[in-house]
This record gives structure tokens, sequence and C-alpha cells, in this order.
């Protein structure tokens, strides 16, 4: 194009203008001071870092296996666990079998102190309450039962004293021991002859229907000694309840008494005499409890043992069948 100035080749992009030109003022400059221009680096600031530590090299890294196609990667194979079995628990041991404890040997019956009246030495009063004596025995008959009493009557400060036999059936009981005195309860002069009393004297004989019990030696059947009656307790309808036995000397050298039930009691006659008999060995007296005035009153009875059931006898067996004879053969 004519009549004007030339295109420039070059056009640098309108954001370098600025900075291009700078460059330029500063190389001028540098022409002048006699020093090399620095070269133009396209970073204008850089930044250095301070020299750090030497970084302590890592191990290599295990190399992997290469794998071809076909190989599958291992899967990682858990520990089998085993069940665990149970210990079987300890054996039981079978303890030994408690023994059933023995059986008794005796029978023992309360017997209220406050219903029963002691025989022996208890006073014996009118109907008035004049004390006429005291009671000095009992005559049982065979059957065992009371028949007659014995008084020994009072004479003036002991003068005259004398034993005499009542009926069994004239006299009434209070119960209380030896504090309530035995009652007279029919007047002597109005008995019928036949029950008026009579003179003892040195004691009533023993004779094969009756038998004065005071100081009777009470036996077992194969005549071994039991004790001595030292008192019989009577009850308010006139029944004897227990009788008092003097057991010393019988399983120990100390004084001991026991009580021992009337029914435990039989009456038999032997050499034509009446004795009484009571079945109490010696362990039977040794467990028996005492008796004491201030104690309650345990009466004791033997247990008779039971005996063994005899075995039944077995049934007969059948005698075998016979063989039948052998076919004779053709």
């Amino acid at each position: 194009m004519s009549g004007g100035l030339p295109r420039p080749a070059l056009r640098l992009p309108t954001p370098l203008l600025p900075g291009a030109l700078a460059a330029l003022v500063l190389s001028g400059c540098a022409l002048f001071h006699g020093q090399q221009p620095a070269p133009v680096t396209d970073a204008l600031v850089s930044t250095v870092e301070p020299a750090s530590e030497p970084v302590a090299a890592s191990e290599p890294e295990p190399e992997e296996p290469e794998t071809t196609g076909h190989d599958q990667p291992h899967k990682p194979k858990h520990p089998t666990v085993k069940p665990h079995k149970p210990e079987p628990p300890p054996p039981v041991v079978a303890s030994a079998p408690v023994a059933p404890p023995p059986a008794p040997i005796i029978t023992t019956r309360l017997i209220d102190r406050s219903q029963t009246h002691a025989l022996l030495d208890s006073e014996v009063q009118r109907r008035d309450g004049k004390v006429i004596g005291r009671a000095v025995d009992l005559v049982a008959d065979a059957g065992g039962k009371p028949n007659e009493m014995i008084v020994n009557l009072q004479g003036f400060l002991g003068i005259g004293d004398r034993k005499v036999s009542f009926p069994w059936s004239v006299f009434r009981f209070t119960p209380g021991g030896h504090g309530s005195p035995i009652t007279l309860d029919v007047p002597v002069g109005k008995l019928p002859l036949a029950d008026r009393p009579k003179r003892a004297g040195a004691g009533v004989p023993v004779t094969a229907t009756q038998l004065p019990l005071l100081d009777t030696t009470v036996e077992r059947p194969n005549g071994a000694a039991v004790g001595r009656v030292v008192d019989v307790l009577i009850d308010g309808s006139a029944q004897p309840q227990a009788v008092v036995l003097d057991v010393s000397g019988m399983v120990s050298p100390d004084r001991r008494t026991i009580a021992a039930n009337w029914s435990a009691l039989r009456f038999v006659t032997k050499d034509k005499l009446l004795h009484a008999l009571l079945d109490l060995n010696d362990a039977q007296i040794k467990a028996s409890p005492p008796y004491a005035s201030d104690k309650p009153i345990q009466a004791v009875s033997p247990v008779v043992p039971v005996a063994a059931a005899p075995a039944s006898a077995a049934p007969p067996t059948a005698p075998p069948a016979a063989a039948s004879p052998a076919r004779a053969s053709r």
C-alpha cells in the first residue's frame, strides 16, 4: 500500500507490551553500567526451597510375581478350627448308702403327774378329813386288777399300829401325788361282812390268786430279775397306770428307778404262786428314761421285735415229661 507507513511484521499481544518495554529499558541501563543483561526467563520470581536433610532410602518393595492369564490369585486359607469336644463330666462317686436308724426297742407314754396319785405312804382319811393311817401296799389278783389295799392304821404315838386290808372299791383317789390323801369313802361299820377290813399282820401272803406288789421283784419270762416295785401310780378312776421299779444294779451300780406301764405287766402262776412278769432286757432298761418325782412321768413298754416272715415255699416244680419212645425202624 503506497503513500503510508509500512505495517510492522510482528505485533505483540497487548498484554505483553508493557513487560517487553520494561525489559528493553533495563537492558539499556545495563549497557551503560557495563553489565551483561540477565537472561529473561519465563518465571520472573523463583522460589528457592532450603535444602532438606537427606531422606533415608526405603527398602525395596518385594516384587510381585507376574501372573499369567491362566494363573488365579491364591485365596488366603483360613485355619481350620476343629470343634472342641466337651470334656466328660467327672464320674459321680456313689456315696455309701445311709444306714437306716435303728428300730426303737422301747415305747414311752407320757403321764400327766397332776392326773396321778402315788400310792405308797399316802395318807388315808375318812370322809370328815380325819387321817386314820397310810397306804402301804396294793394286792393284785391273777387278772392284774387291784383287789385290796393295805393300810397301816395309826395308834397313839405309834403304839397300837396295825396293818389292815381294805377292799379296793371303798377308796377314792384325788390326783395330785402325795399331797392329796386317799379317802375311805364308806364308813367301816357299814361295810358288808365280806368287805370288812382284815388284819394283815405281817402282810398279805402270796398265793396263786393274789400278789402284794410293794417290794415284789418283777421278773422276766426266763426268771431273771428286772427290778423291785417301789410304788404304784393310780389315776382318778382308781386304775393303776404304772409301776415304779428300782433297777439298781441291773445296768449300772448307781441307784436308778424307771416307770413301766401297768399294761406291760403280765401275771402268771408258777409253782402255785402268782408272779409279775415284764419282758424288759438290759438294753431296754438302759434306754428307759429315769423316773423322778419332779420330772414328767415317762412310762415305758418293751417293743416286741417283729419276727421275720418265713419265706413262702416255692411251688413244687412239675417233673419233666418222659421222652417219647423212638419209633422202631422198619
